[in-house]
């Protein structure tokens, strides 16, 4: 009984041998797909081979919903065009490089490919991960290489357990379970959004190589290259961190993107990883500097983000800093218009009287200027800018021009009562005649407070004055 049952599994149905003859009959030569059908079509189609009963079914609709729908069964097996029915008992594999040349070029260079010419038994071919007859188009969501079936299709072999990972030289390790957490296997599995990254996105479809050879999309010379496929800005956004110098005459010390952002567990740089604040702190929480940092408008800012120099790989990171911060990462305008002024002339010219940002903002607990403790809130300004300008200080020494006791002056004009008596905060103060960064002798044509301007920079407070006056004889354009 069992070997009746048995048989009746890999033998076709009557009505299938019927079609079978009928077929041979009329044509005698297997080209077109309803004569494969004619046996194919059939579920208990299959072939014992070394003990095993082997389907030999062919889903019809599947194939017609295919993308080869139109393309005939020896198209793909193409040693049996001509053929006499029945065929050859096994048929040599389909060769997609009949009509996929560039993708199987890709993938004998590749690393599956390679491993399937040495005959390796675990190596993936074509239909490992497009399947055989039911190829679906990438863009719809039934195919098996999908965006949201791809972490699948690869972890099938390389996910903790599998043949692959547990019998072949892979590096790494968790590589299915960490990319799930990672940002791009979140933004995918648990949001849907088609367009994250998945597998392919960074080693290719078919050109998978290792991260040694020069030619793969994940050596560190191609890995940035990579990842601008959807990280568009990637270049224009680190040039605010890393010296944009070292973009052009130095490229070997430029970071490459895995160094700061981990493979397949990609989520937060190693600011909180190896680079973490408390790394910094251990030491400089001493310093009263971690409560400092809390407070500040900086508090979310990394110190690996500031001190670029630092380096993850050493006990002490910072023992690698050589140069002091550069605030133009962030605040590439404001660096812009202080080096054109006269404080930003100064530090150029290495002078030990040039104020620096520090002097003005702080260190590491820089505040808002909008925060009452600020030395840059509006009320505090005055006596942050006479720690230089009052008498017997060090711009007031070097000044040559005729203004003298100006913060004292100014401490008793309509300005200075205005603010610092009655707390008016919108009171014009130094840096809303003199700017906050780009302050230029009155000479300087350039400067707010040049003889042709100022009657504009009044006007920012003194709205309607200034239409006034360039229509009278006081105005520049009537002289």
């Amino acid at each position: 009984m069992t070997k009746a049952k048995n048989r009746s599994r890999r033998i076709p149905s009557l009505a299938g041998l019927v079609v079978l003859l009928c077929a041979c009959a009329a044509a005698g030569r297997a080209q077109e797909n309803g004569e494969c059908l004619a046996c194919h079509a059939e579920k208990t189609f299959s072939i014992e081979r070394n003990g095993k009963a082997v389907s030999l079914f062919a889903d019809e609709s599947q194939l017609k919903a295919s993308v080869h729908a139109d393309a005939p069964c020896v198209a793909c097996h193409a040693d049996l065009a001509g053929q006499e029915l029945p065929h050859a008992q096994r048929p040599a594999r389909a060769q997609c490089g009949t009509c996929h040349s560039s993708h199987e070029e890709q993938f004998n260079e590749s690393l599956h490919g390679k491993a399937l010419s040495r005959g390796d038994p675990l190596a993936p071919r074509c239909q490992s991960c497009h399947g055989s007859h039911g190829i679906a188009p990438t863009k719809n969501s039934l195919s098996a290489v999908a965006p949201m079936r791809v972490p699948y299709v690869c972890g099938s072999c390389h996910s903790e357990g599998a043949p692959a990972q547990k019998q072949r030289p892979i590096h790494q390790d968790h590589i299915i379970e960490n990319y799930s957490e990672s940002i791009h296997g979140e933004g995918l599995l648990k949001k849907g959004l088609s367009v994250s990254a998945t597998c392919t996105s960074c080693h290719s479809s078919h050109h998978i190589l290792p991260h040694t050879d020069p030619r793969s999309s994940i050596s560190r010379a191609n890995i940035s290259k990579t990842c601008m496929k959807c990280h568009a800005q990637i270049e224009a956004v680190h040039r605010k961190v890393i010296n944009g110098e070292l973009w052009q005459k130095k490229p070997h010390m430029i970071p490459a993107c895995v160094e700061c952002h981990q493979p397949h567990k990609v989520r937060k740089v190693f600011y909180n990883q190896g680079m973490a604040d408390k790394d910094c702190l251990r030491c400089h929480a001493q310093e009263g500097m971690g409560s400092e940092l809390g407070g500040s408008v900086h508090g979310k800012t990394a110190c690996a983000q500031c001190h670029t120099e630092v380096a993850p790989s050493k006990v002490r990171p910072c023992e690698t800093i050589v140069n002091k911060v550069n605030c133009s990462i962030c605040h590439s305008a404001q660096m812009d218009q202080y080096q054109t002024s006269v404080h930003g002339k100064l530090f150029k010219k290495g002078d030990p009287n040039a104020p620096t940002c520090i002097e003005c903002h702080g260190k590491h607990g820089v505040l808002s200027r909008k925060d009452t403790r600020s030395a840059t809130f509006s009320i505090n300004v005055p006596n942050l800018c006479a720690r230089c300008h009052q008498e017997g200080k060090k711009a007031a020494v070097r000044y040559a021009g005729k203004e003298r006791e100006i913060p004292q002056h100014y401490v008793e004009s309509i300005h200075g009562k205005g603010l610092l008596k009655s707390g008016l905060v919108v009171t014009a103060m130094c840096t809303s005649c003199h700017t906050a960064h780009g302050e230029r002798p009155a000479g300087d044509p350039a400067s707010s407070v040049h003889r042709d301007n100022i009657a504009l920079t009044c006007s920012q407070c003194h709205f309607g004055v200034y239409e006034k006056y360039v229509g009278s004889v006081h105005s520049p354009k009537a002289t």
